[in-house]
């Protein structure tokens, strides 16, 4: 049975950090994974291209039953270090939107440098665990490759959304072993099936407003074959949406006044192409359907049911479905942080075990979020493991 001082479980954003971390602090490292190669979902990171943090990395973007948690980890690693470890590993960093960061040379060269970041560390691929357990003192890993022993293990085997990369629940299993609360898990960053939009907007997008609670989003909305998807259905998705949404497709215009307007200056017009000035045709003809009267002839009452079609769409918590994990980019859920030390993302049931990334109940907003935490959590963990 090999020795080590630190096995981490899974080699992905959060083990590798880890493991970097780790191993300059002079611990013998072993990384075991259960796939042929570390690193999957990062190399399929934005597209390939690795949105790898954003300056907005704060507690407010991240969701989980104690988004607070996040706070000990964000102050210790924030956006300019993971730029900073950018740049001493030549990675060139581009902003495609504001604050939010891409490899110029794609995520490969990201997975490169965390690569060369742990090179004496011993990195075992094709290595399901099956168990650990803590008899006096040592931690005891059974793997498909044998058992090893560690004085400290780190759990970092990420969620079970996108199977297709290789994901497993063992990272839960293993915290329910030692006593920690399992939050149930749903799949987030993902489209959102409803029957509110006809089929026949499909592949329209524009910018749109979200409203669940008081939370307001505001991007771009692609409609789809069953219901609405886009950066906007992706980020509603992280919340709860219990007593159901609201969707303003004009989020900058009060369309019942600018109506109000179009009938006294436009009012020879018909509704759909009154509407086509502020909206894509297509939506254009779908709210307006088959009425062909001149705008001038609606009523009040009617031209305010039309805006409220715009302004104002309401779609009930019933008539939205999220879809599953085989595309959803994170879940919701995880091992409870109510027994994880915000500090050192150690466990206050079990000294010496460790959880970092997704495995935790915290998901991040669209951007990078989850990246950053994954570098975050993984940091810290390798710093006190």
């Amino acid at each position: 049975m090999k020795k080590y001082d630190v096995i981490i479980v899974g080699a992905g954003a959060a083990g590798l950090a880890a493991a970097a971390v780790a191993q300059a602090r002079g611990r013998r490292v072993a990384i075991l994974d259960m796939g042929s190669t570390p690193a999957r979902k990062v190399s399929a990171s934005g597209g390939g291209r690795c949105n790898f943090t954003n300056m907005a990395a704060e507690y407010s973007r991240y969701f989980g039953q104690n988004p607070n948690f996040v706070r000990g980890a964000l102050s210790r690693v924030s956006p300019n270090d993971i730029l900073d470890w950018a740049k001493v590993h030549n990675i060139a960093a581009t902003e495609k939107a504001k604050g939010q960061y891409f490899s110029a040379s794609g995520a490969d060269a990201v997975v490169s440098a965390l690569l060369r970041d742990i090179n004496k560390c011993d990195l075992i691929t094709n290595c399901s665990v099956s168990n650990i357990s803590k008899p006096d003192d040592v931690f005891v890993t059974e793997t498909g490759l044998g058992t090893f022993s560690s004085d400290s293990v780190i759990i970092a085997t990420g969620g079970t959304s996108f199977p297709v990369l290789g994901v497993s629940d063992i990272g839960h299993k293993i915290a329910k072993s030692f006593g920690h609360k399992i939050v149930p898990i749903r799949p987030a960053l993902c489209a959102i099936a409803t029957s509110a939009f006809s089929s026949e907007l499909a592949g329209i997008s524009l910018n749109a407003q979200i409203k669940i609670g008081r939370a307001i989003i505001t991007d771009s909305l692609l409609f789809t074959h069953f219901g609405i998807g886009g950066p906007a259905a992706y980020r509603a998705s992280l919340y709860d949406t219990a007593d159901g949404i609201y969707i303003d497709l004009c989020p900058n215009t009060d369309v019942a006044q600018w109506l109000r307007t179009q009938k006294q200056t436009a009012g020879r017009k018909n509704m759909a192409n009154t509407l086509n000035a502020i909206l894509p045709v297509r939506i254009a003809k779908w709210i307006a359907g088959a009425d062909t009267r001149n705008i001038a002839d609606f009523k009040d009452t009617e031209i305010i049911a039309i805006a409220n079609r715009i302004n104002k769409i309401f779609i009930p918590a019933n008539d939205i479905k999220l879809h599953g994990m085989q595309s959803a980019e994170v879940i919701r859920g995880g091992v409870s942080t109510d027994t994880i030390s915000s500090k050192t993302m150690e466990s206050k049931l079990c000294s010496g075990l460790f959880f970092a990334g997704e495995v935790l109940d915290i998901a991040g907003d669209l951007g990078g979020f989850n990246l950053h935490w994954a570098w975050a959590s993984g940091r810290v963990a390798g710093e006190n493991a």
